[in-house]
């Protein structure tokens, strides 16, 4: 299959408040994450690198110990085992992540 349309996909909750849609290659994963308002995505790393793009809202972002406050069209790449936390704004937000290797446990 190489074309998806990510309302057929099936939501997975990740944390309290954030949800995701996974869809995965041999070698990368991309994850559209929406995230409800205020929501917390607690300090945490994994081996897995990680980029992504701010599609929608607000998001103070901590990577490796620095902050920024991130918007539509923001880019981020978080390194893997580095520690990084979100803190949303006051509206819900989206990203799309992207993860390589496939994270395993994200699969559904």
């Amino acid at each position: 299959m190489f074309f998806y349309n990510p309302a057929d996909r099936e939501e997975k909750d990740l944390f309290t408040g954030i949800h995701a849609r996974t869809f995965w290659g041999e070698k990368m994963m991309m994850v559209i994450v929406e995230l409800d308002a205020n929501a917390t995505l607690p300090k945490h790393n994994h081996t897995h690198e990680q980029g992504g793009i701010v599609l929608e809202g607000e998001l103070e972002f901590i990577i490796g110990g620095e902050t920024s406050l991130l918007h539509p069209g923001d880019l981020y790449i978080i390194p893997g085992g580095v520690d990084h936390e979100v803190q949303v704004g006051g509206t819900p937000a989206k990203v799309l992540d992207i993860f390589s290797p496939v994270r395993e446990e994200y699969k559904y």
